[in-house]
């Protein structure tokens, strides 16, 4: 009987093979995101269905748009009666809705200021910038104000002047007297070096503010005393030139600015240990957060001059940025607050092992953090603070939904709604979703677990 060798294992490897269809690609994701139920496949049908009619409602609208017209009447005329979208109104009045009533020979300067923007946002966005580049971070705002108003360059150049002295006054006498001390002093300085207190004081019980203002305050003085030296400077544009997206970003991006750093603060001094500090920070907080946007910016509108001086004039955008900056603080510093109790408590006490005092604690290990955490939440806030811009139409402010409104009261274009209405809503959505895309990117840049 012949012997017969077996062998139970194979000497070569088997072709490669495709995987199945239905395993790999679109068919994959379909099956596991649209099809992967009864309910959800009904769903996923019902959506299509959706979707399909309002697109074949939505499409000759799209598809008849009219861009070159100066009136409704003239594209109802070239339409003939069908439906479609008159987009003439954007093209004619474009630079409205985006400079208000901003003198058109000077479109640069705004332009110009919102380009700065983002040169002077990058090194502060994106950490792999150098680090060089956050002086002109630092020297924006005063330069970005001065684009925008005009005046004496001398105006910004004085206050940022002040702003560094005050800085070293901060930084020399907050070892020796400590940080109490230091932020009255820094307030009473800054008081006299930006404002007028004893003006202001003089000025509510009746007495005449001439003789004060020889003495402060500073920087007015020295400016002019420069200007009338070293001339140097553009044609100044009033406040009640600025409109449309224009005056949205410059109280949005203020508000932002201002409100992030301010509200770390009110979270700490609601955390804090000393009673007449975490009072005042409990009551500005609850106050602001139940009192409405709304309310607070009439009350800049119309409130705050009847407590200053006769003769005062406060310039009422700057009057509304403080008043959306204060707003927008009380909601960061809740979120905030949220971030530092979310830390685990041995966060604090590692600090306190390591020997470092309070607010190096706070600047190396806590806050990092804490803000780390709270990404997702201060993001949020700075969207919704974006969109409330939009409620400075109700004290005369024209934005671009007060502007919307005098366009169509306008008798050529009278009766047009929708096309003014999605042009805005796509350039809010267009700044939303770059902070929202932008906190995305920030968490997955500082996540340090691997899940």
């Amino acid at each position: 009987m012949a012997e017969h060798s077996v062998s139970f294992v194979r000497t070569e490897m088997l072709p490669q093979q495709e995987p199945p269809s239905s395993q790999v690609g679109a068919v994959k994701w379909v099956r596991e995101n649209l099809f992967n139920g009864i309910l959800n496949s009904v769903l996923t049908v019902l959506s299509m269905l959706a979707v399909l009619w309002i697109v074949s409602h939505l499409w000759t609208w799209f598809a008849n748009s009219i861009w070159e017209a100066h009136s409704l009447n003239e594209c109802r005329e070239i339409l003939a009666g069908a439906s479609g979208a008159c987009w003439g109104v954007i093209n004619d009045r474009w630079h409205q809705l985006l400079f208000g009533f901003y003198p058109s020979d000077m479109y640069w300067r705004p332009i110009l200021a919102f380009v700065l923007l983002f040169a002077a946002l990058a090194p502060v966005l994106f950490l792999s910038l150098p680090r060089k580049m956050l002086w002109f971070s630092v020297v924006y705002p005063f330069f970005g104000v001065w684009l925008l108003w005009g005046g004496s360059v001398w105006g910004p150049v004085t206050v940022f002047l002040g702003l560094a002295v005050l800085g070293l006054i901060v930084l020399t006498v907050t070892e020796s007297l400590g940080a109490i001390l230091t932020a009255i002093l820094t307030v009473v300085v800054a008081l006299f070096l930006f404002l007028n207190p004893l003006g202001w004081v003089a000025g509510l019980f009746g007495a005449e503010t001439a003789p004060l203002a020889g003495l402060f305050p500073i920087v007015p003085n020295l400016s002019e005393g420069l200007e009338s030296v070293i001339p140097a400077s553009i044609t100044p544009v009033a406040s009640r030139e600025f409109g449309g997206f224009m005056i949205s970003i410059v109280i949005g991006v203020a508000g932002i600015a201002l409100s992030l750093p301010l509200g770390i603060l009110f979270a700490l001094g609601r955390q804090s240990t000393m009673p007449l500090i975490k009072y005042i920070s409990v009551i500005f907080i609850e106050f602001i957060r139940g009192v409405p946007l709304i309310t607070l910016l009439f009350t800049a509108s119309l409130l705050l001059n009847y407590f200053l001086p006769p003769g005062t004039n406060f310039d009422l955008i700057l009057r509304v940025i403080i008043m959306v900056t204060l707003f927008a603080t009380a909601y960061m510093a809740e979120v905030i607050r949220g971030g530092l109790a979310a830390l685990p408590k041995g966060q604090y006490e590692a600090a306190d092992a390591l020997g470092l005092d309070y607010w190096k604690a706070q600047r190396l290990i806590i806050m990092p953090q804490a803000l780390k955490i709270s990404i997702p939440g201060i993001v949020n806030t700075f969207i919704g603070l974006f969109k409330d811009t939009t409620l400075v139409v109700f004290i005369g402010l024209l934005d671009p939904i007060g502007l919307a409104s005098a366009i169509r009261a306008s008798s050529d274009w009278q009766g047009i709604y929708w096309e003014l209405f999605i042009f805005i809503g796509a350039i809010f959505w267009i700044f939303c979703f770059g902070m929202s895309r932008y906190s995305m990117y920030l968490e997955r840049l500082l996540k340090t677990d691997h899940r």
